[in-house]
């Protein structure tokens, strides 16, 4: 395989992935090559990832603990901390029980090779996370994928299905920022003999968790919460069978009981409230100030706030000249998101300023222009 040839041709159509080296802390405020940019693409919504009291906790943990756990929780790996954090999130998120994973596509791997033998069918949202397509290939049944948040577009196509389906959708979508219906998906599951899961990734934190009985959830702890990790919750029996039947759960070596520690500590302060009221805040603020510019921002309530580009090269522009004024903002280009629809996805932080959304809506104002 001729990779350098490839790599030209990413290179060409403007879909070539690189990598920024950051010099300090996650943050809003960042380095990258000695130069101060202010961060909006990071998921560290609730700016919890540099916090004191988190990683005061994580040092904690680590004198306890040390730092590798060591082996898979099935065999030593489990610790105290491990079983503190799984009954505290089991606890948030209103579940008989919580297992963690060491990310969330791990997370949606291990779902569904637990259920491969379970199911009959499968449906997708078209705009579900890679990791949930990738879990569905995984267990060789077809991908089928009904139109983005359109009940009709599940309705009909689940209607046509026989035997025990899995109905799979995110709850906040990671590139439009939009949520999911879920209590209306629900009732198409459960005429649908279909068992309902969602992946929480970006609203677990920000948003109250809508759990409806005898279905799968999944969040991950890298984004919100600011640590790392992901869990899956349920009812006692399913999270059994998934210490079972889940191959990345069985054979992964556990995250670190440290992290555990910073988490449990990253979960009180999401239940104190104070971070999120922040972040809704900067969300409807950077809403309000983006409609008086006359900008072009989708219909999103999240942290995350997209605007559409059109052409990869346009989209690259715009986020180099941004970078050049100080903020960084992220150009989204196939295949992450559908052809011809790259974009700048803008992503808000508790930590930010008023001021600095106000300077950073001027700027995309004037590139835009």
């Amino acid at each position: 395989m001729n990779f350098h040839d490839q790599i030209n041709a990413l290179e060409d159509k403007h879909l070539l992935r690189s990598r920024k080296i950051s010099e300090n802390a996650q943050g809003v405020e960042m380095l990258f090559d000695g130069k101060k940019i202010i961060n909006f693409c990071s998921n560290d919504y609730l700016s919890l990832a540099n916090n004191e009291q988190v990683k005061e906790a994580l040092i904690q943990g680590v004198k306890q603990y040390g730092v590798g756990s060591g082996a898979s929780h099935l065999v030593s790996g489990h610790s105290k901390a491990h079983q503190a954090l799984e009954e505290a999130l089991a606890d948030y998120t209103g579940q008989q029980r919580a297992l963690l994973f060491s990310s969330g596509y791990s997370a949606n791997l291990g779902v569904f090779s637990a259920l491969r033998d379970d199911v009959d069918w499968v449906l997708q949202d078209k705009l579900n996370h890679a990791s949930l397509i990738d879990a569905n290939q995984l267990i060789g049944l077809p991908l089928r994928r009904y139109l983005h948040n359109d009940l009709a577009s599940l309705t009909s196509k689940s209607e046509k299905q026989t035997g025990q389906g899995l109905i799979v959708t995110d709850n906040v979508f990671s590139m439009d920022g939009d949520c999911a219906n879920i209590d209306e998906i629900e009732k198409i599951a459960n005429f649908s003999n279909a068992l309902l899961m969602q992946d929480d990734a970006h609203g677990f934190g920000v948003f109250e968790a809508n759990i409806p009985n005898n279905s799968i959830y999944m969040a991950t702890l890298g984004k919100a919460a600011g640590t790392m990790g992901a869990f899956v919750a349920g009812n006692d029996d399913f999270i059994d069978y998934l210490v079972q039947k889940s191959r990345p759960y069985v054979y992964t070596t556990a995250i670190s009981p440290s992290l555990c520690c910073a988490t449990l500590k990253s979960l009180e302060l999401i239940k104190s409230g104070e971070q999120k009221a922040k972040l809704l805040a900067n969300i409807d603020y950077f809403r309000n100030f983006a409609k008086s510019l006359d900008l072009n921002f989708e219909n999103s309530d999240s942290a995350i706030q997209p605007m559409i580009i059109g052409e990869s090269g346009k989209a690259l522009e715009l986020s180099k000249k941004l970078l050049e004024m100080g903020f960084y903002v992220s150009a989204i280009r196939p295949p992450t998101v559908p052809p011809n629809t790259a974009r700048l996805r803008f992503t808000l932080c508790a930590n930010h300023r008023f001021e600095q959304i106000e300077s950073l809506l001027t700027k995309v104002a004037d590139v835009m222009a």
